[in-house]
């Protein structure tokens, strides 16, 4: 058991790391609004934002910004609840851990980066740590974004109602490696762990399971 939150926390902080060395790459190396095509299907392309996963915007920024907190203490608190009851898979601890350190990446970005970066205009690229000091107060921060996949396009036909003659581009949103965390995290939750889900006690009824064959004579 010991091992297993080894394994969640060695994914949390592995994961928060890497989403944060990515970013201030791209915030330190590329102007905002830069486009660095690697393949025809896959950009570097960054951009800003104030609201949640993929550029939306929901409510304020520091609502947002303390709902992610209280979010991911939630998730911690959760996690470290259950990841002892013994029959509770692996996979499910790990795609908590993958939605715990998405979000904590972003959080990241919310809290600090509006102090410790400056927002020059293009093309210039941000200083870390600058003289004049960074952009915005605490928790005013926005969040990096910089990977866009833009897999394929084509334009409607003419003859097509309301969007005829206009392009589509699949997939339009940008968005970075925390926000990837999520997502994963969350697919793979409704996928293969929808029951733990859905119904929460069933966690409950698992762990007093267990309890109880423990419990039986070896012989029996």
């Amino acid at each position: 058991m010991r091992s297993r939150g080894t394994i969640v926390a060695i994914i949390i902080i592995v994961t928060v790391i890497l989403d944060q060395i990515l970013k201030i790459w791209v915030k330190t190396s590329f102007y905002l609004g830069e486009d660095m095509p690697i393949f025809s299907w896959f950009h570097l392309l960054f951009i800003e934002n104030n609201g949640m996963a993929f550029g939306m915007t929901i409510g304020s920024k520091l609502a947002l910004t303390l709902f992610r907190i209280a979010a991911v203490s939630l998730l911690i608190w959760y996690i470290v609840k259950i990841y002892r009851i013994k029959g509770v898979p692996m996979g499910y601890l790990v795609c908590l851990a993958l939605v715990t350190a998405g979000a904590a990446g972003n959080i990241f970005d919310c809290v600090f980066y509006g102090l410790i970066f400056n927002n020059p205009m293009p093309p210039q690229v941000a200083t870390l740590f600058p003289e004049a000091g960074g952009y915005a107060p605490v928790f005013m921060g926005k969040v990096v974004d910089m990977l866009f996949f833009p897999l394929f396009s084509f334009t409607w036909p003419s003859w097509v109602p309301f969007v005829g003659g206009d392009n589509f581009l699949f997939f339009q949103p940008v968005f970075n490696f925390a926000d990837a965390a999520i997502s994963c995290g969350i697919i793979a939750l409704f996928i293969f762990y929808h029951r733990y889900v859905l119904s929460p006690a069933g966690l409950k009824e698992l762990s007093d399971r267990n309890a109880a064959t423990d419990s039986e004579p070896s012989g029996k």
